[in-house]
């Protein structure tokens, strides 16, 4: 009884810091309107064309810019304001939600409009999420950082479990019309809320020009002894592995003909599966040992993606989708919470928004790729041929964990993350 109220007062400490709380709550309204909006987005881009290729191409437009812009943003997060670059991203988000709102009670939504409004969406996200994710650290007190992060973790998938979930029943009882008008209020609300947040002022990165900030951050990210080879295997993992989240429109009625509430049994399924990994590890406290889970947790979302890709059974193809949920995000919480520690401060922008590259633009790239073998496949052989890939490159990972672990979890690393 001891050990589980001295773990539960670790995630109750975080939330003594009143930023922190007001941001969380602020960001979960404006994640549950996005789960809401991602879901209604990818329901009508299947009903309009019943395209595995149009499914994946409108995911590739949600995710892909993270890639052209998230090196821009990165340098914007250590240089600017990033509590207004937040604020003006999620009012511009809900722009995005009003008009595709307008379109469907007009009558005159195309998959190209859908494909457009998708793609500005996806900009205003891949500018957004390095500020985002910065500025954890700046919400908390240092020895607060790993759970906070890990408490985002929840967050994000807890909206991943309420918003298909509220997608769902409204998508089948009301429209997409609804869905979208319900999604953009969430994003107005957040951006209000967070307004109200008052927080110290940012110190702002030395400035050497643009192209000469984002070079730094390169070299700096990718010749990191650890950082470096963490974010390869993100790579992999965004390529190969997270693309079967974003194809589940297609698997729910092609595979399973499940429809919409199939969907949203299966979104909410990986959400489940999330939200436990994500309080398991807020409740961990530090770093130590975070390094071999975050790459055994690799191997188990490449392994359980693939036997999902090869059932034909909805059940089982739900729980193997909560199962890979979860894994996902230790893998994810795992692996940005120990760059979040080992990086300097000046550079947490430029490489967090190289981390935002890798997390968005590999899944746009690889549900792409794998939507548009589909077509010719079917859903199942492209998403476990990935899912195998990434077991193998964990196998070989694995055995370097010692050597990670001694440069992510160390003192000098902890003190880096959060004293300069």
């Amino acid at each position: 009884m001891g050990h589980l109220l001295t773990r539960s007062s670790i995630i109750l400490g975080v939330f003594s810091n009143r930023a922190f709380a007001v941001f969380t709550a602020g960001n979960s309204v404006s994640l549950i309107g996005l789960w809401v909006q991602r879901l209604a987005v990818g329901w009508l881009a299947w009903d309009l064309t019943q395209s595995g290729f149009w499914l994946g191409a409108v995911a590739f437009a949600d995710l892909f810019p993270v890639v052209l812009v998230g090196p821009f943003a990165g340098v914007f997060a250590d240089r600017l304001n990033q509590q207004r670059i937040i604020i003006v991203c999620r009012v511009l988000t809900a722009m995005q939600a009003v008009a595709l709102a307008v379109l469907v009670f007009a009558g005159v939504a195309t998959i190209e409009m859908v494909f457009a409004l998708t793609l500005f969406g996806g900009t205003v996200t891949g500018i957004q999420q390095p500020a985002r994710l910065a500025i954890v650290s700046s919400l908390v007190r240092p020895e607060h950082l790993g759970s906070a992060v890990a408490i985002n973790s929840v967050v994000f998938n807890l909206a991943r479990f309420v918003g298909p979930a509220i997608a769902g029943v409204l998508i089948t009882s009301a429209g997409t019309f609804v869905t979208f008008a319900l999604a953009a209020v969430g994003h107005v609300i957040s951006a209000a809320t967070f307004w109200r947040v008052r927080l110290a002022a940012q110190e702002p990165a030395p400035r050497h020009g643009m192209m000469a900030d984002l070079a730094e951050g390169a070299r700096y990210a990718f010749s990191h002894a650890a950082i470096g080879p963490m974010l390869m295997l993100a790579v992999i993992g965004a390529l190969f592995a997270r693309p079967v989240f974003e194809l589940l429109p297609g698997f729910a009625d092609a595979v399973f003909g499940r429809g919409a509430g199939g969907l949203a049994i299966l979104t909410s399924a990986v959400g489940i599966g999330a939200i436990v990994a994500g309080l398991w590890l807020a409740q961990r406290g530090g770093v130590k040992g975070l390094t071999a889970i975050t790459l055994g947790s690799f191997a188990v979302t490449g392994l359980f993606s693939a036997a999902f890709a090869l059932t034909g059974w909805f059940w089982l193809g739900a729980l193997l989708m909560a199962a890979a949920g979860g894994a996902m995000v230790v893998n994810g919480t795992g692996t940005q919470t120990l760059i979040q520690t080992a990086v300097a401060r000046h550079m947490r922008g430029r490489v967090l928004g190289i981390w935002g590259i890798t997390f968005r633009g590999g899944p746009a790239i690889g549900a792409f790729v794998m939507g548009w073998l589909a077509e010719y496949w079917g859903f199942g052989p492209p998403v476990a041929l990935g899912g195998v890939l990434c077991l193998v490159a964990a196998v070989v990972m694995y055995p370097r964990r010692a050597r990670l672990a001694q440069v992510l979890e160390g003192d000098s690393a902890v003190a880096r993350g959060v004293a300069e």
